[in-house]
């Protein structure tokens, strides 16, 4: 009896375990940013419970937590860095993660400070561009692509002011960390804002001019969806990846957000 109890317990364990692991694969944690992302996750949770996946979103306001719960298994993906960032996070930190896919672009957009439009800059007028590297060259080749400085040719992403060819208009440089920018809009001519910090600062239907989503800075700071390595080919993942890249998805992101978050898709 006592053999024949044991194999009984066993069995139940197992079936336990496996009913754990069929549950396990239909359900999908993410760690987001609480704008735009957990906000476009909340927008494909009924797609995804279509095809029998529960989403379950869990957000942060920080850029380290959410890979290194990624990669503690604490989290199965997350989504709210773009493909450089994790790079240089992944070698920082020793860590393997890998995109998914890529989601979404926050542009770059030229916003009115004192002054309403670009064409009313004036002569050594300021412009506020955020300080860090990646984002300065992004602000650098928006400024060249309206015609208010010239780059060194083939600069591209790694533009700095010393960079600058020509700049007729004489204009000076704040430079400011990125989510700055918005508040300095009071004290400069006109300043280059990042895309979520627009969101942030509720003035994307001012932008006078922003980043396409063809443009260098679209390939290349794409946001994505980071998750272990080999865990892409996962059915839940790739059933993640197709509800964010679906046309239902698409939509949301256009009409919530306008030119503040553009679809790569």
């Amino acid at each position: 009896m006592k053999k024949i109890f044991a194999v009984i317990l066993a069995l139940t364990l197992l079936a336990g375990f496996a009913g754990c692991s069929g549950n396990d694969e239909k359900t999908i944690k993410v760690g987001a940013s609480p704008t735009p992302h957990a906000e476009i996750l909340r927008a494909i949770q009924p797609i995804l419970e279509k095809e029998g996946y529960t989403l379950e979103i869990k957000e942060f306001t920080d850029y380290v937590v959410p890979n290194n719960a990624v990669s503690g298994k604490d989290l199965d993906a997350n989504y709210f860095q773009h493909l450089p960032y994790l790079q240089s996070f992944n070698e920082k930190f020793k860590t393997d993660l890998v995109s998914a896919g890529a989601i979404h672009f926050e542009p770059l957009g030229i916003y009115p400070g004192k002054v309403a439009s670009i064409d009313a800059l004036p002569d050594g007028g300021t412009i506020a561009v955020p300080n860090d590297p990646s984002n300065e060259a992004r602000a650098l080749n928006l400024l060249e692509k309206q015609g208010l400085i010239k780059l060194k040719e083939g600069v591209g992403l790694a533009a700095t002011p010393k960079d600058i060819t020509e700049n007729p208009k004489n204009i000076k440089f704040f430079e400011v960390e990125a989510a700055q920018v918005p508040l300095s809009l009071v004290d400069v001519d006109l300043a280059v804002v990042n895309g979520n910090y627009a969101l942030s600062a509720g003035i994307v239907e001012t932008v006078l001019a922003s980043e396409s989503s063809d443009s260098e800075g679209a390939a290349e700071f794409a946001n994505i969806v980071a998750v272990r390595p080999g865990d892409e080919n996962k059915p839940k993942i790739k059933a993640l990846i197709a509800a964010l890249q679906s046309e239902e998805c698409r939509k949301f992101i256009e009409e919530k957000y306008g030119v503040g978050v553009v679809p790569v898709f």
